[in-house]
């Protein structure tokens, strides 16, 4: 595919306005190049034109780049939704997954609009924090629309009702209508999965009131309690931290769990052993949940994991399975950060920084469009040589019998029969 082909393509796939179509296609496509930095300048070097042209595109056109997202994204799911299979090769009982985590796009000064100083780790960050929503299908990763922070100050300066992180991620999970993205589907086949940090009362009810499942890490200190203690106590006393009650309950046996590993390795068939205890209870303000808590087995003293679900009927080693899948969401942050120049815009506006997000995201999208159109015109390469290899042989066929079988078959008839297959020929290639 020439550069004239690869432009009317993007052009038909991002479908912009006449005025910006050129612009717009030569950002997605600087974007696909390897920079050393993906920033405005880089964008001009690359198109051969000034560095205004892109920093007021990316300034006055937000609002474009949000939408055209949430139109490939959406693109994208119906084409992987056509025949969606059970998770992890058939062996859990979801074949949809929401992902949610949230993650830092740094800046170098708190001059920038809407900057904040982030507690991350052992130390701090100063940026932007961006909470992504993605979709798990048939092995796929669906980027969605982000959630973008806004602090206290930048609401208060452009007259905008202050939200928590978890108010937008509520608020997204109402707004959301899984038909737009896959059609008809069974809410009892979607699961959401989510780290600590996301261990909210309003996010859990608000899966739970959609008919979905999920699989939430807990924290430590969360409230939870037995069948048996729900039934003898009051609904305001007798809590347990979730930390404690497996404590309490040394009865509860650890059984060990073996799930694969992943490695690119597969002929090794490695494998992580673990070992879980299972409480059948209730989570304070959400209501009955399996509640797992896990571990290496071959690292008791290690770090301990304590797992939440909705879900009553999956088996212990299902939530384990499921909840190893988050981890593709932070094979998706450490991606578009390194590759696709998630942190390389340096303005001043937030709005431009919304503009770069979410073109980085379109060209994540469009390079999967791209690779499947580039491999659908290798196949049909292949088809019609394949169909011109055949022709040829019935073409050398007829010519043979034309020669040596004259008594059985009249030649001018042979002949124009030939014609024909010549002209079928012209026409397909």
């Amino acid at each position: 595919m020439n550069y004239s082909g690869l432009f009317h393509w993007m052009g038909r796939k991002l479908n912009p306005k006449k005025r910006l179509r050129e612009v717009v296609i030569i950002y997605v496509l600087f974007l696909m190049v390897s920079f050393r930095k993906h920033s405005i300048d880089a964008a001009a070097t690359f198109s051969n034109s000034s560095k205004s042209r892109f920093s007021k595109f990316l300034m006055n056109h937000s609002d474009l780049a949000v939408v055209k997202l949430d139109e490939l994204s959406k693109k994208q799911a119906k084409q992987f939704g056509k025949n969606i299979l059970f998770m992890a090769d058939g062996e859990l009982p979801w074949k949809i997954a929401i992902i949610i985590d949230a993650t830092l796009q740094g800046r170098s000064s708190l001059h920038a609009q809407n900057v904040k100083r982030f507690n991350h780790g052992n130390g701090f960050v100063i940026g932007h924090q961006w909470t992504n929503i993605v979709l798990f299908i048939n092995d796929v990763l669906i980027s969605l629309p982000p959630i973008a922070f806004y602090t206290r100050s930048y609401c208060k300066k452009h007259k905008l009702t202050y939200k928590t992180e978890h108010d937008h991620v509520v608020e997204y999970l109402e707004d959301i209508d899984i038909y737009d993205y896959i059609g008809l589907h069974n809410p009892n086949e979607v699961v959401v999965l989510a780290d600590s940090g996301y261990d909210n009362k309003k996010v859990e009810n608000v899966i739970d009131s959609k008919g979905w499942h999920f699989v939430f890490a807990l924290k430590k200190k969360r409230s939870v309690k037995t069948k048996k203690q729900y039934a003898t106590t009051l609904k305001s006393k007798g809590w347990y931290q979730v930390e404690q009650l497996f404590k309490n309950c040394r009865r509860v046996k650890w059984v060990t769990v073996f799930l694969p590993k992943n490695s690119p390795e597969k002929k090794k068939k490695k494998r992580m052993e673990f070992r879980i205890r299972q409480i059948i209870g209730y989570l304070r303000y959400v209501g009955k949940v399996q509640l797992i808590c896990s571990e290496f087995k071959k690292r008791p003293n290690g770090r301990k994991k304590y797992l939440a679900s909705n879900n009553l009927k999956a088996m212990p080693r299902q939530l384990l399975l499921a909840y190893r899948i988050r981890w593709e969401i932070e094979i998706f942050h450490k991606m578009i950060k390194m590759f696709l120049g998630f942190e390389d815009v340096a303005t001043k506006s937030f709005k431009s920084v919304i503009s770069h997000v979410h073109w980085v995201y379109c060209r994540l999208l469009t390079s999967f469009f791209l690779k499947g159109h580039l491999l659908f015109c290798n196949i049909i390469n292949q088809l019609k040589y394949k169909q011109y290899l055949c022709l040829n042989v019935i073409i050398y066929f007829l010519e043979f019998s034309a020669i040596f079988i004259q008594n059985l078959v009249q030649k001018p008839s042979i002949l124009i029969l030939i014609k024909l297959i010549r002209s079928v020929e012209n026409n397909l290639f």
